[in-house]
Parts: structure tokens; sequence; C-alpha cells
């Protein structure tokens, strides 16, 4: 019966989940202004509510499977994914950074889990030259999606997860026996509601040198016209999920087009303009297959929050264990960077080399 917690590190809050044997069991929100103020308030509400068998922690880009007890320095800037030059400057990811050091130095059973680049179940040549396949967020709504369906997805084909960040948009691919084999997230994916998604390389080299609020900005939200917005976000993610199918599933249809995000609640009457459904029919086994992913019962934090726990959950032995290692999480390795090609890459690893 294992007592656990899991932690969503959105742009918009920081949600934790605790679950009793599978069970919600409390919950809580950090706005940003609080967190800026005290970033171990989350650490401190855990420890009041503990003890734990397992948290999983926030984990920004992802480290394979590692313990906060065991992650040393370099690992959390590889979480963090910031150049030298602005690691005491990067605005909001400044403060990712005192937190997740924060969780480190807590003393609390934390582990950080690995994002989708790290797992073996996605073949090598879908991670080349890429570092956000889904940041470890994006693999917890998976989870949360593969729960929350299992009952009624036949697994008779591949189930799509679509996920509206309020600053990113990421979609997974999950396989009918429950791994995740391809995803594009952040700036190598579809438009985002704050984030221009994928980058035009030739747009990068004239804008350069890039910071990493550059990386947070130039998406949907910053269309005046609501026409011009509806299209753009529509048409970027019909592109995304549209090539993901066909290169998935050999009938152009995913069994299921699971939808999730902050998004839907931030902005509302944006996705209702949206249409999604209409707009993601061509790809799915019929219009009944496009659904909103479900919360836990008892749960009104963060999806990736909900997904979080459960994965913590599996990996302490409880009633997801099966779930868990399905996504094959203890068989993770490598970092973010392991599969840039570009001439000019080691110089890049040796800055998260200490």
């Amino acid at each position: 019966m294992p007592r656990v917690a899991g932690c969503d590190p959105g742009s918009s809050s920081l949600d934790v989940l605790v679950l009793d044997d599978g069970a919600v069991a409390d919950q809580v929100r950090f706005d940003p202004d609080a967190l800026r103020a005290n970033p171990i308030a989350p650490v401190d509400w855990l420890k009041a509510r503990g003890p734990f068998d397992l948290i999983a922690g926030p984990s920004g880009y992802g480290l394979p499977l590692v313990k906060a007890a065991d992650c040393t320095d370099s690992q959390l800037d590889l979480m963090a994914l910031v150049r030298p030059d602005e690691r005491n400057s990067a605005g909001g990811v400044a403060g990712f950074s005192a937190l997740i050091r924060a969780f480190r130095d807590s003393g609390l059973p934390v582990v950080f889990l690995p994002g989708v680049i790290h797992l073996p179940t996605v073949p090598v040549h879908r991670k080349w030259n890429r570092i956000d396949l889904g940041t470890p967020d994006k693999l917890c709504v998976a989870a949360l999606a593969i729960e929350r369906h299992s009952g009624s997805w036949t697994r008779e084909g591949p189930l799509c997860v679509v996920e509206f960040g309020t600053t990113f948009t990421a979609v997974l691919v999950i396989s009918e026996h429950g791994t995740i084999i391809d995803g594009v997230g952040g700036t190598a994916g579809a438009i985002g509601w704050h984030s221009g998604g994928a980058w035009d390389g030739e747009a990068a080299y004239l804008l350069s040198p890039l910071t990493k609020a550059d990386l947070f900005a130039g998406g949907a939200s910053a269309a005046a016209a609501p026409e011009l917005r509806r299209n753009l976000f529509v048409e970027s993610l019909i592109r995304t999920v549209g090539g993901l199918c066909s290169l998935h599933e050999p009938y152009a249809r995913f069994e299921r087009i699971v939808l999730s995000g902050r998004l839907f609640g931030a902005e509302p009457a944006f996705v209702d303009s949206l249409h999604l459904s209409a707009a993601l029919a061509p790809f799915a086994r019929s219009e009944y297959e496009i659904r909103t992913v479900g919360a836990l019962d008892g749960a009104w934090v963060k999806e990736a929050a909900q997904g979080a726990a459960i994965v913590a959950d599996g990996l302490a032995g409880g009633r997801h264990a099966a779930l868990v290692e399905g996504l094959q999480l203890r068989d993770a390795s490598g970092t973010v960077l392991d599969w840039l090609a570009q001439p000019r890459a080691d110089a890049v690893r040796q800055w998260f080399q200490k």
C-alpha cells in the first residue's frame, strides 16, 4: 500500500498529487509567484504530509530515472538545459533550477523521471538531432491516458495523446502494447499557445543569439486576429497528428486520440473555436474515439501531476506497477544531448560536464 506523490512543473503552476494505495489523498497547486517567493514551498508541503515511499519530482527535460540523492550538479543542469551564460538570468528557468535543487537536497525519496528520448522503446532514428520528443510531464500524461482508457481502448492499434500546455503542444504515440514509440514536442513540434513550435533554422540563424525566453514566445497567442490564431494552431496540429498517423497506423487511423492539457481551462473560448473533434476526425477510427483524457477520482490538479503520481505508484510496486513496467522507465538511459550530430554538439555537451 504505497504512499506516493507526483509533481508537474508546468509554465502556469506547479501541481502536486498524493496517492495512498492508488487513491487520491491530497493535492495542491503553487502559482509562479509563490514559487519565486519560496522555491522550497512544495518540499515543505510534502514533508508535512509524509512519510512517502516515493515521489516523482519535477524533472524538466528528464533524466534516466535518477534518485534525487544520487543526482549530480551536471544532471541538474541537464534537466534545466540552460547555456552557461544564461544560468543566472534565464527568467522562469532560473526558478526551476532552484526548485529541482530543493527537491534534490530535501532528503525525501524523490526520483527524477525520463523524457521520451531516454526510452528504449523509441528507435534511435527518431532521436537523431532531437532533444525534446516529449518531456517527462508529457510522458506522465501518457501514463494517465493509458490508465484512464485501458478498459475501453481495444488495443488493436496505437493510441495518440495530444497535450495542450499553456506554452507548448506535444503529441505522443503509444503502441497497442502500452509503450511510447514516438513523439514530437516543445520547439520541435506543433505550434503552442505561447511557443512557436518547430523552428525554421533560417529564422533561428537570423534571430540569434537566441535566449531561453525566445523558445517560450511566438505562438498562436501572438496573432491578434482570431481567425489567424485558429488557423495557425489547427493546421500545425493536423500536420503533426496526420504525419504520425501515416507513419504508425497502416489504416491511417489511430485507435483513439486522447486530448489533455491546461489550455482547456486557461483558454476555453480558443479551444472551443478549434473544433478539435472535426479537425482530428480523419485520423481516428471514429469521431467517438476522440476524447479528453479524464481525471483520477477526486483529482483536480493538472493531468501531468496525476500521471506523475501514477508513475510513482507503479515504481513503488503499487496497483499501477504493470502499467509502469510496460513503459520500461527502468530501462531509460543516456542524456537528452546524446543524439545531436551537428559539428558543435561535443562543445555543447561539455557545458554540462562538471
